[in-house]
């Protein structure tokens, strides 16, 4: 089960001790977070709930509400959020001194305390404190979703409110929030908003979700791929217009390009969409992203490693001589895809 579904499992009469909330799903994490709030019904002025932001500091302040017994009920609330001292994002807000007084709590946690954490990011499992945390306290780590996962949930959320998805449209939609959980969320919202309920067609997503630089790029690229001057003069115009600027179109046009011909490479290699995702990962050092392989993949394979390391060489050197100075920058980019569209 995904955290944001474990999530609706939780309520306030039957909180543990010590619940965490984490994760390096930032979307999803802010999404758990707002749900966990209205389960708990927080109100900042109800004197059964106390909230600490331990990133502005005052641990000690905390640690006191932490200890004390309640007054006006049974039990009590206390939330510590932005505790990023157990995660990898190397914050050290509280002292170490601290860290072992809490620690010290979290093995005798008070029963009339329901103490809830937020942290977002990635937990650091060397600490001995998320090592506590982990054993004996309820936790809610939202992790990046897998394709099959991400589009249950958002299929099944689509359904919830009244939208229905025409054929390719779902797999456009990804492509767009660029497999993210907050992105999928918000173009969900802007396909609600536009159509109100019911089919949702390829022309919907066009007209209701915003595009990006990197669709405009995208279409750029099938533009050019397709030998269509003239659309690819309307769209370069209407990018200056927007004020962009050609070195920064060279640089994420080659970045698509440069894909294609690493996807191509990596296939004649043998290796699968998987295989290829954990490569790029390594070559790159960073997580690669699987549905730009998985859409990459798809609008590549026409292409030959030939015409592809063309377009790959004829960036590069259009970059060079912009930067150089060699000519007007936007002469020698109009020059470049003029290259790139005679085949």
């Amino acid at each position: 089960m995904i955290a944001i579904e474990k999530v609706k499992k939780l309520s306030k009469d039957k909180l543990g001790p010590v619940t965490l909330i984490t994760g390096d799903d930032l979307g999803q994490f802010s999404q758990i977070k707002e749900e966990v709030l209205k389960i708990i019904a927080y109100d900042k002025d109800d004197l059964t709930y106390s909230y600490f932001d331990l990133s502005e500091g005052g641990y000690l302040e905390a640690e006191m509400d932490l200890l004390s017994l309640p007054f006006f009920a049974d039990t009590k609330v206390v939330i510590f959020d932005h505790f990023l001292d157990i995660t990898t994002q190397k914050k050290n807000y509280l002292k170490e001194n601290e860290l072992k007084s809490f620690e010290s709590y979290l093995e005798k946690p008070l029963a009339t305390t329901k103490l809830i954490i937020f942290a977002p990011g990635k937990l650091d499992g060397k600490r001995r404190i998320v090592k506590l945390l982990k054993r004996d306290a309820e936790v809610i780590e939202a992790l990046p979703l897998k394709e099959a996962e991400l589009r249950q949930y958002f299929q099944s959320k689509g359904k919830e409110i009244g939208l229905v998805f025409d054929s390719g449209v779902f797999d456009k939609i990804l492509l767009k929030s660029n497999g993210d959980f907050s992105q999928m969320a918000k173009n969900l919202l802007f396909l609600k908003t536009y159509k109100g309920q019911g089919n949702i067609t390829l022309e919907d997503v066009d007209e209701a979700i915003p595009k990006t630089l990197h669709d405009n790029i995208f279409d750029l690229s099938r533009f050019i791929l397709q030998g269509s001057s003239d659309q690819v003069t309307e769209l370069v115009h209407d990018l200056r217009l927007a004020g962009e600027d050609e070195i920064k179109l060279i640089a994420i046009l080659l970045g698509q390009f440069r894909l294609y011909l690493q996807i191509k490479l990596l296939m004649q290699d043998g290796k699968n969409e998987q295989q290829i995702v954990l490569t790029l990962s390594d070559l790159m050092a960073r997580r690669v992203n699987p549905y730009q392989v998985k859409f990459a993949i798809r609008d590549s394979q026409h292409l030959s490693v030939a015409y592809l390391e063309r377009i790959v060489k004829v960036l590069i050197e259009t970059d060079y001589q912009i930067k150089r100075g060699v000519n007007d920058k936007t002469y020698l980019f109009d020059l470049a895809l003029l290259k790139l569209m005679i085949g």
